[in-house]
């Protein structure tokens, strides 16, 4: 069994998996719609994606504020966890994601990434560290959110 990580946006998906022993996260995709409500399609990937890598549980990104107050995306954030788990039946454990883009941008400019190189898996990249960030919670048996 293995633990799908999403970075859900106002357009996108970030999509990311673990390996099977639950150690690491490698980034699978990113689910595009065009507009931030029309939620079925993304769902319906979402549950392919579980299907395919028999997914045991979901972990999604909390965006809280900096200074860890709860605004409008979280609304919309558990809104997205309640769907999910309707969907899916599976567990959804939301994680701050506070400083994920923080690690991802770091991440693209080691890597010299630039322009629509960043654009294309930042998404992606920032699921990558919110499943990791989850993982290692696990095995470190932190708080997480």
């Amino acid at each position: 069994m293995r633990i799908l990580g999403l970075d859900f946006g106002s357009k996108t998906v970030g999509v990311a998996v673990s390996d099977p022993l639950l150690i690491t996260a490698q980034g699978v995709e990113i689910i595009r719609r065009d507009k931030p409500n029309k939620l079925r399609q993304t769902l319906a990937r979402i549950e392919e994606l579980c299907e395919q890598y028999e997914v045991s549980e979901i972990v999604l990104g909390y965006p809280k504020n900096m200074n860890n107050t709860e605004g409008d995306r979280c609304e919309k954030t558990n809104e997205f966890a309640e769907m999910l788990r309707r969907r899916t039946e599976l567990p959804v454990t939301l994680i701050d994601e506070r400083l994920t883009t923080v690690m991802a941008d770091r991440a693209m400019n080691e890597a010299d990434m630039h322009g629509m190189d960043r654009k294309a898996v930042v998404d992606k990249l920032a699921a990558v560290f919110i499943l990791q960030t989850y993982l290692d919670s696990r095995s470190n048996n932190k708080n997480i959110i």
